[in-house]
């Protein structure tokens, strides 16, 4: 299968996905402010949403959505540290977290990408995220991980997004355990393989 993704969009979720389930992917680089693809054609001719990430399956059919492919991945690789099996509580709270990073973290982050986004709406989006870094900051305190004592999707997901804080000039000084949760994350050799990979990462001298 081939994962169409842009470097740290939130489609290396998907890629640290993958690596984590030792599943292999082709993947294709995306120029997103051009929506082209590498060899020049549209990214729209895979994806009509025009938006990675997208995956591009064995048999002709594509797959889009962030807190979607992670599951998919997971779920395909049997992958049940990953992703809890279906029907299960431990499913839901894993599925109750990509929704929360998805809805509130992911687009909270919208305005800010964007030059033409007016101060007041960047600060007041700067607020609601830090009240949101506050609630993960306090569920951090109590588990290793959002669902628990194990790393699944949903930290893949919120590591990917959160560590956009990091290019906008978010503060992340006032939430230590959140902090220190990026870290955690970032040292895992799955993910220091897929940010590697998509030249996030500089080698070792």
């Amino acid at each position: 299968m081939k994962l169409y993704y842009a470097p740290g969009a939130c489609s290396l979720a998907v890629h640290i996905v993958a690596r984590e389930a030792g599943t292999p992917v082709d993947l294709v680089k995306v120029d997103l402010k051009a929506h082209k693809l590498e060899n020049g054609a549209d990214l729209a001719s895979v994806n009509p949403k025009n938006a990675v990430p997208a995956i591009a399956l064995d048999n002709g059919e594509v797959l889009t959505e962030a807190a979607v492919l992670v599951q998919w991945v997971a779920e395909q690789a049997g992958k049940s540290d990953l992703l809890p099996a279906a029907g299960t509580m431990a499913r839901f709270r894993v599925q109750e977290w990509l929704n929360f990073v998805a809805t509130e973290l992911h687009k909270g982050f919208s305005p800010l990408w964007h030059p033409e986004t007016e101060e007041g709406t960047k600060r007041a989006a700067r607020e609601k995220l830090a009240s949101r870094f506050a609630q993960l900051d306090e569920r951090l305190g109590r588990s290793a991980y959002l669902a628990g004592e194990h790393f699944t999707v949903a930290d893949a997901y919120a590591f990917t997004i959160v560590n956009w804080s990091h290019f906008l000039n978010v503060d992340l000084k006032p939430f230590p355990r959140l902090s220190a949760y990026l870290d955690r994350i970032a040292a895992r050799p799955a993910v220091r393989e897929a940010l590697m990979a998509e030249g996030l990462l500089k080698k070792a001298a």
